[in-house]
């Protein structure tokens, strides 16, 4: 083997191994989840929770959809599975929430408990996630 013939075989093991930081980021870089808060689901006796109990599972994703115009509250949000409200985000705990929801963060929610209680606060619990 000549110089020149080595000098491109390691130039192409360079090439091979040096790869451009954009790349590099967007290959490697993992998402990860930050746990906000563990809430029970306000409202649950006045939205669609009775119809739908019977398939909601600990660890069903939900959707958290902010609610800027509502006249109960304006940092309400709403909480829903598959297009039907079963709820809302206690007005306790939903200002952070609805701060990051207006910024366009990205948070994710599923049902940490299930209980078939009489009081309604009691019968669903969910996580919040930040996704980064």
């Amino acid at each position: 083997m000549n110089k020149r013939q080595l000098f491109r075989s390691f130039a192409g093991l360079l090439g091979f191994c040096v790869v451009p930081q954009t790349i590099r980021s967007a290959v490697a870089a993992p998402r990860h989840r930050i746990e906000l808060q563990r809430s029970p689901l306000a409202g649950f006796q006045y939205h669609q929770g009775e119809q739908v109990w019977s398939q909601l599972q600990i660890g069903t994703e939900l959707q958290l959809i902010r609610e800027p115009d509502n006249i109960h509250d304006a940092r309400a949000v709403r909480v829903d599975w598959q297009g039907q409200k079963l709820g809302y985000v206690p007005r306790n705990d939903n200002a952070a929430l609805s701060q990051l929801l207006n910024r366009g963060q990205t948070l994710t929610a599923a049902i940490s408990t299930l209980k078939s209680a009489h009081n309604p606060w009691d019968r669903i619990e969910f996580v919040v996630w930040l996704e980064n």
